[in-house]
């Protein structure tokens, strides 16, 4: 499986991303790393993922991250990664 990042992912996680390393650089570096680590492994088992609370779709799942929702569809062999979530009533607001 291939995993392509949306525009909407991308935005959402570098405005977090310079957000967090405002105060803290390093650990600013270590959250996307470490969660790029985390969007790596979700083709080995797509399906491990909890079905989205967002979208009543089972090819639609959510990876939780340190409290954000990570959002992706799985679309035959690719992982669409296309919401960046904490504490929202739409990934995509």
């Amino acid at each position: 499986m291939r995993i392509i990042y949306k525009d909407s992912f991308v935005n959402r996680l570098e405005n977090q991303i310079e957000y967090i390393a405002q105060d803290k650089p390093l650990a600013a570096r270590k959250f996307k790393k470490e969660l790029f680590n985390s969007i790596k492994s979700i083709p080995k088992n797509p399906f491990r993922f909890r079905k989205s609370i967002y979208f009543n779709d089972n090819n639609i799942r959510d990876l939780i991250y340190k409290g954000y929702t990570i959002v992706f569809r799985i679309n035959n062999d690719i992982v669409e990664v296309f919401g960046f979530v904490k504490s929202q009533k739409y990934p995509t607001d």
